[in-house]
């Protein structure tokens, strides 16, 4: 699988967990900003850097959800195999 279609696929998972993921331009702050995920209004958002490479958003994303209890949640079974990894290692 590319890494822009796992990109996507794991953003849709985040989505089906009712995480929003946006992404933001941190190169204008004026303070140290890392992606993460943070409560805004009570909501689950994930804030991912978009200047990082793609291979990074996706184990940064992958992480998050690694956290979360998704083994409900349809995905795809090489997004799934993805995140598995990520959890181990």
């Amino acid at each position: 699988m590319k890494p822009e279609q796992l990109y996507r696929l794991l953003r849709e998972t985040a989505g089906k967990l009712e995480i929003t993921v946006t992404e933001h331009n941190f190169r204008d702050a004026r303070v140290k900003v890392k992606s993460g995920l943070c409560r805004v209004n009570g909501k689950s958002r994930y804030i991912m850097n978009k200047h990082l490479p793609i291979y990074k958003k996706n184990r940064l994303l992958g992480a998050c959800l690694g956290g979360m209890a998704f083994e409900d949640v349809y995905m795809a079974p090489a997004v799934r195999e993805y995140i598995e990894r990520i959890k181990e290692g």
